[in-house]
């Protein structure tokens, strides 16, 4: 009968140690499209299609880049400190774990007492030696789910982190592709800008051939020396630019700006096809929407702890050892004592405090359902953005070339023409203004695609592989 009651009691306490008074998780529903709307012909993917994400840079093919993407990744301030963020969130999982098991102590002491002659209580001798040696050991039983809750939003605030690390580490290492596409587009303007100036210099000298000849008016000579000078200034603007953005690569990397510098280069830089893949893996793939629902995990399992309050706390508590007034006779069998028994804890009344706390976990667990909700719809709205800045920059793209050639040949033409005394220098100048303008608008617009193709992969959570690989990785580990 003894045996039945026992097991019946370990029964009970295996079934209160399963309670859990976290309430079931709801994801907030997020509307997801079979395509992505802006998706152009010239970006299909297809199923082997694959991003390295720990190398997705390399898209770019610039081992200047790469070099540069790896002295980030080694000294960058902020990511550091994000990898900080993430050992303290990993640590603080640890210390919530730690409630799982019992708590152990060793003790020991050997004091001389004296004892008042006019204490209560008062003993036959007033000085002696005491000397103990024992342990201590508390563990608190998880009746109501407490720890374990404690443990499981632990945890999920740790993944939380490492998922902020990641968006971390994905937006400095895109803000740094950017970077150093915009300084190579600035070093591409200047080369325009100076070939602009060689070409004015020499209209200005066949103006000034002219008016010496008694051909041209002065107005002519003053004409083509103010673009000279305007083109000129261009110059030097594109070099203020340019000096900034190498300042900004130093800072990412985490060097001096006075020691670093990357010297002018002409880099064709294409523009590589990024795969896009469904919608519906979106939400997996970018940390910014796996840090929102762990930290929406987390706060769901909050609302279990605060709700476990209402209930009595069940610790186990023992101790024993050795005490005596003498070393000799310490470790003997009547100097050994012991205390072994269950201490029950309940607040009766306090004044709403646990009724405010659940209700402070219930608003937390809603911002973090609205959280989750607004960034997963942001990033929808962050890829469509890329794609449709990738699809109308690429017409643009091809319509400012045509405009290139098509100001070229009217300069040539004007040119030609002033020459032989058929036009005005003013018609010159407005061609010349145009085939500039032209020219850094085509540059701009190829960097501004460029650019948005950056945007695109950051949108989409940076590299990954293909769907079918990760279901097989996932089998097979």
């Amino acid at each position: 009968m003894a045996s039945i009651k026992h097991a019946s009691a370990a029964a009970l306490m295996l079934l209160l140690g399963a309670c859990s008074l976290a309430p079931p998780l709801k994801v907030p529903q997020v509307p997801t499209a079979d395509a992505y709307k802006e998706l152009g012909p010239w970006t299909e993917a297809r199923p082997a299609d694959r991003l390295p994400r720990d190398s997705w840079w390399t898209l770019y093919d610039t081992a200047e880049l790469n070099d540069l993407e790896q002295r980030l990744i080694a000294g960058n301030p902020t990511l550091a400190a994000a990898v900080a963020n993430y050992a303290q969130a990993k640590a603080l999982s640890d210390q919530a774990r730690a409630g799982l098991f019992p708590t152990l102590a060793l003790n020991a002491s050997a004091e001389r007492v004296h004892n008042s002659q006019h204490a209560p209580v008062n003993s036959t001798l007033h000085n002696y030696d005491d000397y103990i040696v024992g342990g201590s050991v508390s563990y608190e039983l998880d009746l109501w789910g407490q720890i374990r809750n404690e443990v499981r939003a632990g945890k999920a605030n740790a993944a939380a982190s490492a998922a902020d690390l990641e968006n971390a580490r994905l937006s400095l290492i895109a803000q740094l592709v950017q970077d150093y596409l915009q300084l190579r587009s600035l070093d591409r303007q200047s080369a325009i800008l100076e070939d602009t100036v060689q070409a004015y210099a020499r209209a200005l000298t066949i103006t000034q051939q002219r008016h010496d000849a008694g051909i041209a008016p002065g107005l002519d000579v003053a004409q083509a020396q103010t673009q000279l000078a305007a083109a000129r200034s261009q110059a030097s603007q594109i070099l203020v630019q340019r000096a900034l953005m190498e300042h900004a690569i130093a800072a990412l990397i985490g060097v001096s700006a006075s020691t670093f510098s990357l010297k002018p280069a002409i880099v064709h830089i294409e523009l590589p096809q990024v795969p896009t893949g469904l919608p519906a893996t979106l939400l997996e793939r970018r940390p910014d929407v796996a840090a929102a629902e762990r930290r929406m995990i987390a706060a769901n399992a909050e609302i279990g702890v605060a709700r476990a309050a209402y209930f009595p706390a069940l610790t186990l508590n023992g101790q024993g050892g050795f005490q005596s007034t003498s070393v000799s006779n310490l470790l003997s069998a009547p100097s050994s004592f012991w205390a072994l028994g269950p201490n029950v804890l309940l607040s009766v009344f306090d004044g709403g405090l646990r009724r405010a706390q659940v209700a402070q976990a219930r608003a937390l667990f809603d911002a973090s359902a609205a959280d989750y909700r607004s960034t997963a719809l942001a990033a929808f709205q962050q890829v469509e953005d890329s794609l449709a800045a990738l699809n109308h920059y690429h017409d643009a793209v091809l319509e400012e070339r045509a405009a290139v050639e098509a100001a070229q040949r009217t300069l040539n033409l004007s040119m030609a023409l002033y020459k032989q005394g058929a036009t005005d220098y003013l018609t010159v100048v407005t061609s010349q203004t145009a085939l500039l303008q032209a020219q850094v608008q085509a540059l701009n617009l190829e960097t501004l695609q460029l650019i948005a193709s950056v945007d695109l992969v950051r949108a989409l959570g940076g590299g990954w592989e293909d769907s079918t690989q990760t279901q097989n990785g996932q089998q097979s580990s």
